[in-house]
């Protein structure tokens, strides 16, 4: 949706508030087409109150079209809809400079002078008039703005009477902030032209800059309100007085909207043909916008943001062909603004030889004075270089135009769009409950209200900082959720305990119900093949003496290995794509699917166990089928791990991952332990699976009706737009190559796995920046990845066996295990709330992980060490004991090394962008997929082939892993880093002329 719908103007008295508050607010950010200037200058002559059909022909061309009288009443139909292009204009001609000069350092929205605005500004102006008129005589005595916005505005209007006719005729306006025609006779225009006054009328506020600003965008609104409040009037006790007044709607942004991205990539396209084949490629695109004040950057406006999107936006859609920088021109007056500037730029570039470079004016739409004069006669000319030229500006570019029809089109039918008009009302009884009865002042817009936006709302609606910082990540939603619906891994916590509750409650039991089936099948068929043998009747789901034999075992852990294979397989090929598919539409809605999966696995389970003589054991590999295509219980870890990662600042997520592994080890320990006293107190089995098919019911009706979400609509909105980018770039023309066809390639299985091998040295999908990975930087994905791995696979390896040996080795039986997996599990929850926290607060380093791309501390690299030393000793211990206490000491030795997963997971997250831990942990979810499949499938084929001969022969191959997987860990490097880089490196090279922190937007 384009903008925001507004029923009234009294709630655009508070939409303008917030519009110069420092991010987005209730609107929609659009990836639609588009562009203009952040400071943009125009004028021709205008008559405020001559009707329309005395004027003459230059004079109504000065007023964009004379329109009609608006004949119908506030309930008639659609049309007409005025189209009015807000932007910031500029003089026609040299004796008006000094107006627009006044105009502008006026505003304490576009220059902040504080309590002195009203005596700087003037000053400040009239002092830098001559100056400025001498610029404007250079570039042909005035600006072209205005010409160029009225003719945008007309050629869209038309293009909307074809394709949108219900809501024409579209009359074209445009509204000047600085420079004529000025918002004030725009609104007297409109008036006269028959809108309002009784008569209502829909008029739509277009800004004309694709990036919202407070000092562009929210100066723009706040003008308008405040000519509509003067020119539209209120009741007598302050109310806006809405009957027959006109109805306004806003579209306020529209960065990377492919429109625009498209007009500017083709006139990029288009100058890179003037250079040699042999040089293009090696042309630097240097984008230009307009530099803010940094106490505006620094209060969290969101341009800076939407810049580098729509920067990045275009070179994705040139595919990276060439090296890019964005930097920020027009800096006004000694305090800080947002650099490196262009100029300064440019002149270190031809310093240092590179002499091919093409300016790109990324935030303006049309020609004015700072590209025909900042750009063509101060930066190009003073570089003195043939090979420094710019790329044409947008202008009358029939893609761009038609860009702006297709984002009017797109906002037009949301009239009757009942949220937004809810949301209109609610700001406009905020905005009367405000006003009082006090008179329009200036000072009353100023503080009418400031709704959902503050400093900790995100730069960018839908989009991660780079730096993943607790800003962007936990901090920024406190302006689009309440307090008590904010996500936060606590909001998951406690549904994920109980789903792991039943998950672990049931497993014991589980492996004794298989076991129980198993040997009546065997015991049975024996039988049957010898009259001589008789044997004790198997009672599910009790202690059975007689199935503690060899034979029994081996086809127990044979079964066993075939659900490992089904669940596990579906699980890798469902894991990666749930991952991606999260991105785009919300982790809640994924988790809960999985969890469906759950369900109804263990439904089928419950079948078995209240019916086990009218139901086969093979049910139960149906259950398994359907819990593996939810992508089983390793999908919803690696999904609430991102949503943990969503919500969680990057310093915080080795806590944050280690209470979701927590939640995981308190069922494991609880879990059991409630199972043991329920088999106790009532003897039956049955009681357990029901108990355990609630627990998932009631996760999944958790997650997908109360769990709030931890991507906005804003950022999943972003995601598939990406995405649908992408796929239309990958389609296959062909009849005989379809694409689902592709994806049934073996070879494709695996291939979401080469995202944790980025190439060196070029982007990919992970660094799109133009250097990609270093080499010790993809060194250490791989290796964490690898390791992380190796340790889940050997606990998800050894989970059932180590059990399943016990019993055997021990005689243990269902309550016996139970407590051995709840004591185990306890220490494991113990180290990750207590030992964990106390260490990560205990040697944290901020000042490390302050980059776009922390890397790994070498605390975290001790820690991995350390758990996975002790996982060692535990396993050794498993092989050699010969006692029950001693096999539970093994067992709480190993869990001594609980800290290695979350902080191996943690450490990895801190190795790419923010905006692709999605990516990272989607893979890493198919590396789990993939070992649940395969580390089971080995430990359970060692065991049934080694069981009676040398039984611990499982025990003593994993341990030797556990010594592969500590020698890996050495190969890690600490606190590497993409911003890392040593002198003579190309990174270091590219850093040399003053990229500063803004820089790395356009790496996320």
């Amino acid at each position: 949706m384009a903008g925001i719908y507004i029923t009234s103007f009294s709630a655009l008295s508070a939409y303008r508030s917030a519009a110069c508050m420092p991010a987005a607010f209730t609107s929609d950010a659009i990836p639609s087409n588009g562009s203009n200037a952040g400071k943009h200058e125009h004028h021709l002559p205008l008559f405020r109150h001559q009707p329309p059909e005395d004027l003459g022909k230059e004079q109504r061309k000065g007023l964009a079209t004379a329109v009609p009288p608006v004949t119908q009443d506030a309930t008639g139909s659609k049309g007409p809809t005025a189209m009015v292009f807000l932007n910031m204009g500029g003089p026609s001609k040299t004796d008006e400079v000094e107006d627009f000069l006044s105009r502008l350092f006026a505003d304490g929205d576009l220059i902040p002078l504080g309590r002195l605005q009203s005596y700087l500004g003037p000053l400040i102006a009239k002092r830098r008039t001559p100056k400025i008129q001498r610029q404007y005589s250079d570039i042909g005595g005035g600006s072209p703005i205005r010409k160029w916005s009225e003719y945008q505005c007309e050629e869209m209007c038309k293009l909307l009477d074809k394709i949108n006719p219900e809501t024409a005729p579209h009359k074209p306006y445009v509204a000047f902030r600085y420079a004529d025609p000025l918002t004030e006779e725009m609104y007297t225009k409109l008036l006269e032209d028959g809108f309002g006054n009784g008569k209502g009328g829909r008029a739509v506020a277009f800004t004309q800059y694709p990036q919202y600003s407070c000092s562009t965008t929210g100066s723009s609104l706040n003008e308008l309100w405040k000519w509509r409040t003067r020119l539209e009037g209120k009741r007598a006790n302050g109310d806006m007085d809405s009957s027959g007044a006109i109805q306004w709607s806003v579209i306020d942004r529209w960065p990377t909207h492919p429109g625009l991205v498209e007009a500017f990539a083709r006139n990029i396209e288009e100058q890179l043909k003037t250079y040699p084949e042999e040089k293009r490629n090696s042309v630097v695109l240097l984008f230009s916008a307009h530099s803010l004040p940094m106490s505006v950057v620094n209060r969290g406006d969101p341009y800076p943001a939407e810049v580098a999107a729509t920067v990045h936006a275009v070179m994705q859609r040139l595919n990276f062909s060439n090296p890019y920088r964005l930097c920020w021109q027009s800096q006004v007056g000694p305090s800080a603004w947002l650099g490196a500037q262009t100029s300064d730029t440019v002149e270190n570039y031809v310093k240092r030889g590179q002499t091919d470079i093409i300016l790109v004016p990324i935030a303006f739409t049309s020609d004015h004075i700072e590209t025909l004069y900042e750009l063509d006669l101060e930066v190009i000319k003073e570089a003195n270089s043939p090979g420094v030229k710019r790329a044409e500006s947008l202008n009358g570019n029939p893609i761009f135009i038609q860009a702006l029809a297709d984002i009017a089109q797109e906002h037009l039918p949301m009239e009757n769009e009942e949220a937004f008009e809810a949301d209109a009302q609610l700001l406009a009884r905020a905005a009367s409950s405000n006003s009082g009865v006090r008179t329009a002042s200036d000072d009353d817009i100023k503080d009418t209200i400031r709704l959902r936006v503050h400093e900790t709302t995100p730069l960018l609606a839908g989009h991660g900082n780079a730096d993943g910082s607790e800003q962007n990540a936990a901090g920024q939603r406190a302006g689009c959720w309440s307090f008590f619906r904010r996500p936060h891994v606590f909001w998951l916590f406690p549904f994920l305990l109980l789903y792991m509750l039943g998950f672990a409650g049931v497993v014991v039991p589980k492996i004794n119900l298989i076991l129980s089936l198993v040997c009546r099948d065997y015991l049975s068929k024996r039988a049957s093949q010898d009259p001589n043998f008789t044997y004790l009747p198997v009672i599910i789901g009790e202690d059975n003496p007689q199935c503690q034999v060899p034979e029994v075992q081996s086809l127990v852990a044979q079964f066993q290995l075939y659900l490992n294979l089904i669940a596990g397989i579906l699980s890798a090929l469902v894991s990666p794509r749930l991952g991606h598919v999260s991105d785009r539409y919300g982790r809640t809605k994924l988790i809960a699917l999985s969890s469906l999966g759950a369900v109804l696995g263990e439904t089928l389970t419950v079948l078995v166990a209240a019916r086990p003589e009218q139901f086969s054991i093979n049910l139960l590999l149906v259950g398994a089928l359907l819990d593996g295509i939810g992508g089983s219980f390793t999908t919803i870890m690696a999904l609430a791990t991102s949503y943990a990662s969503d919500c969680t600042a990057p310093e915080k997520r080795s806590v944050a991952f280690g209470y979701l592994h927590g939640a995981l080890f308190i069922g494991l320990a609880c879990g059991p332990l409630i199972a043991a006293i329920v088999l106790k107190k009532t003897g039956e089995i049955i009681h357990i699976f029901a108990a355990g098919l609630a627990f998932h019911a009631l996760f999944f009706f958790m997650v997908m009706l109360v769990i709030p979400e931890s991507l906005s609509k804003e950022q999943q909105q972003a995601a598939r737009e990406k995405h649908r980018m992408r796929s239309a770039q990958k389609e296959t023309a062909g009849w005989f190559s379809p694409p689902w066809l592709q994806h049934l390639n073996p070879k494709n299985l695996i291939t979401p796995l080469s995202i944790l091998c980025p190439p060196v040295g070029r982007p990919s999908s992970l660094f799109p920046n133009r250097k990609g990975a270093s080499p010790a930087l993809r060194r250490n994905i791989i290796l964490l990845a690898a390791i992380d791995t190796v340790v889940l696979a050997v606990a998800l390896g050894s989970a059932q066996l180590v059990i399943i040996y016990a019993e055997f080795m021990f005689g243990w039986g269902n309550v016996e295990s139970s407590i051995f997996v709840s004591i185990v599990s306890t220490v494991r929850v113990l180290v990750l709330f207590l030992v964990h926290p106390i260490v990560t607060r205990i040697f944290h380093k901020r000042t490390a992980e302050q980059r776009a791309i922390p890397g790994s501390n070498r605390v975290e690299l001790v820690v991995i060490q350390i758990s996975i030393f002790f996982d060692f000793l535990g396993y050794v211990g498993f092989a050699l004991v010969r006692s029950s206490a001693l096999m539970t000491l093994s067992g709480i030795v190993a869990a001594l090394g609980s800290l290695a997963t979350p902080t191996l997971q943690s450490s990895l997250t801190k190795h790419v962008p923010h905006d692709r831990v999605g990516q990272i942990l989607g893979a890493k979810g198919l590396l789990h997929a993939l070992a649940r499949v395969i580390a089971p499938t080995l430990c359970n084929l060692v065991y049934s082939l080694t069981v009676g001969k040398f039984t611990q022969t499982v025990f003593v191959s994993l341990a030797a892993v556990f010594v592969l997987a500590i020698c890996s860990s050495f190969y890690i490097t600490p606190n590497v880093s993409i911003d890392d880089s040593r002198p003579g490196s190309p990174l270091h090279e590219a850093n040399e002329d003053g990229e500063l922190d803004e820089d790395t937007l356009l790496r996320s």
